[in-house]
């Protein structure tokens, strides 16, 4: 049997990305994006926080700003953890392997993709 995790996303960034270089050399970058439903447009967006390593962490902190329409293709990820109350608690996150770059409010320009060339 195969199993199959993959996460497409077309949404806007929620806020300017937040990137963190680490002594090893590895580099990591977190934003959240807002993906509208298809239904009612008076629905509020669904968030989901994005993870990216490497060269894709460097390229969305230099060009993704808070909302900026990208594209992103991933692997959904649960963290869990104990609070200061002992109670489970888990949150989803999507590790990014490929960005696009797909404009902003008001850009014509097209867009730019890239991959994540390293696994961590």
């Amino acid at each position: 049997m195969m199993n199959l995790n993959v996460v497409h996303l077309v949404g806007r960034a929620g806020v300017d990305p937040e990137i963190k270089y680490f002594e090893s050399g590895k580099v990591l970058c977190k934003f959240p994006i807002a993906v509208d439903r298809r239904t009612k447009k008076d629905d509020k967006p669904d968030w989901f926080e994005l993870e990216m390593w490497g060269r894709t962490a460097e390229i969305a902190s230099e060009y993704v700003r808070k909302g900026k329409q990208v594209g992103i293709q991933g692997k959904l990820k649960i963290d869990t953890w104990q609070d200061q109350n002992g109670n489970n608690r888990s949150s989803p996150r999507i590790a990014v392997d490929r960005l696009d770059l797909l404009g902003s409010k008001g850009d014509t320009q097209g867009g730019s993709s890239y991959d994540r060339p390293d696994e961590f």
